[in-house]
């Protein structure tokens, strides 16, 4: 049997750093909002024949009172404008200085209703873990030993929510600052989905403690030890098969899915690892404070 709870200090080490950078890059770079967070327009064009280089539109628009505005190739044919301008005649003074191009898709959100959204995931956010703490408390509130039932809760929470999801956002915060990625409502549907996935995984494991609680007793070190191992392959086996469908989405889904990918593929390896590592180390802390 595989001692995995000897280094735990070293795991809440780990963990603490990515966390810490995590909020370091959100506080100093702060956020890419996509335009339904935020508000502005977002057009799509195509291209019949040749499409002009990047750099040639960029200078035609530059010319426009568009405010801030990114234009991102769109495969091989189009491009994506984005901008915080909604004024109704923008879209038509964008298509007549695109000479050629013809729309995809056009969309505009105004300020107001962007931060409404932004407001509503907070309060999604936040109502989620605590209700998850409700929920668990409840679901193991016949567990003996010297972890109470709230303590599973709270536990689970703070691997799932400020663990895997934090570190997540921090990660989009980097690449919005550096490469103009965006924070769009498919990035926090991956958020949701992560802590739904983190969660299941870290109730499997605590599931199993308190049935090893019941059977056999001893030092709680042992028993969360032994149900680790006894659940580790389980685990490991899920995510990598999971991981493998991701992937094959994240290469050859298209350039639209890649973020939202991105961010699920990042969900499953925080998840699975804090399940394992994080949750049964805070765990036995909770064991030693008591």
């Amino acid at each position: 049997m595989i001692n995995l709870t000897k280094h735990k200090n070293k795991y809440l080490i780990f963990s603490g750093v990515l966390v810490l950078a995590s909020i370091l890059a959100i506080v100093i770079f702060g956020f890419n909002l996509g335009i339904e967070l935020d508000g502005g327009s977002v057009l799509e064009v195509e291209y019949e024949e040749e499409r002009p280089p990047i750099d040639e539109v960029r200078s035609a628009l530059a010319d426009l009172d568009m405010g801030n505005f990114q234009v991102q190739e769109l495969e091989d044919d189009g491009f994506i404008i984005r901008t915080t301008e909604t004024r109704e005649d923008l879209y038509g003074e964008v298509m007549t200085v695109l000479e050629g191009a013809t729309e995809r898709e056009f969309e505009s959100i105004g300020p107001a209703v962007g931060e409404e959204l932004r407001n509503m995931t907070i309060i999604a956010m936040l109502l989620a873990s605590v209700l998850i703490v409700i929920y668990i408390a409840f679901a193991f509130s016949g567990a003996s030993g010297p972890v109470s039932s709230w303590q599973y809760g709270v536990t689970a929470t703070i691997v799932a929510f400020l663990h895997d999801v934090l570190i997540i956002v921090g990660v989009f915060a980097a690449l919005g600052h550096f490469l103009g990625v965006q924070f769009t409502i498919p990035i926090i549907v991956a958020l949701l989905t992560t802590l739904g996935y983190s969660l299941n995984d870290t109730v499997v494991i605590f599931d199993r403690i308190r049935e090893n609680i019941h059977k056999a007793g001893g030092r709680f070190a042992k028993v969360v030890n032994s149900s680790l191992n006894q659940t580790i392959t389980r685990s490991i086996n899920t995510s990598f098969t999971t991981l493998l469908v991701l992937l094959a989405v994240l290469f050859l889904g298209g350039e639209a899915l890649t973020y939202f990918i991105l961010a699920l593929v990042l969900g499953v390896i925080l998840g699975t690892y804090s399940s394992i590592f994080l949750a049964s180390s805070l765990l036995l802390k909770w064991e030693e404070r008591a």
